[in-house]
């Protein structure tokens, strides 16, 4: 099977991890935001996004080229300062169509947040979020930046990619 990497990124966390999976599969990675390739072309898809302010970042691109994944394998990979769970899930399942969601498995990935490397207005909504967090920990990280990249977390992708493209999907 003929498989493709489409990500939205907006600090380059997302796109790291795209070309990291893209590296370790032979897939094509393509951001969608130069508008090349075309989801259509493919038998399955890995998409990828930041999650940022609780919901898909793009998610535009996303619900536009619905119509391009449907009775696809889809793996959907989220990048964020969350930790997998209950939490990022709803994050996840409020962003899109519940069409998209159910066909999808999806991988929560840690990224990696740099304040000074931050725009304004994101740089002033975390401060004014971590001021306000009662959580010390998730305050100092919305404070002070993080950096939870780890390539090793790309594996349970990368294993699924290798079984889609043996037609071995479980």
């Amino acid at each position: 099977m003929k498989g493709a990497i489409f990500f939205s990124s907006k600090y380059g966390s997302t796109g790291e991890y795209a070309n990291w999976i893209g590296e370790a599969t032979g897939l094509p990675v393509f951001n969608v935001k130069d508008k090349q390739g075309k989801p259509s072309d493919y038998d399955f898809l890995v998409l990828g996004s930041p999650i940022i302010y609780y919901k898909i970042y793009n998610y535009k691109w996303f619900v536009k080229n619905m119509s391009n994944f449907n009775n696809k394998p889809i793996l959907f990979f989220t990048v964020s300062g969350a930790a997998a769970g209950p939490k990022l899930d709803k994050w996840f399942a409020k962003s899109l169509p519940e069409s998209l969601i159910s066909q999808t498995k999806h991988y929560a990935l840690r990224g990696r947040q740099i304040p000074k490397e931050l725009r304004w207005y994101d740089r002033l909504m975390l401060i004014i979020g971590g001021l306000k967090n009662p959580d010390p920990i998730a305050r100092k990280e919305e404070l002070k930046g993080f950096d939870y990249m780890d390539k090793s977390s790309i594996e349970p992708i990368v294993k699924m990619v290798q079984q889609i493209k043996s037609k071995n999907v479980s």
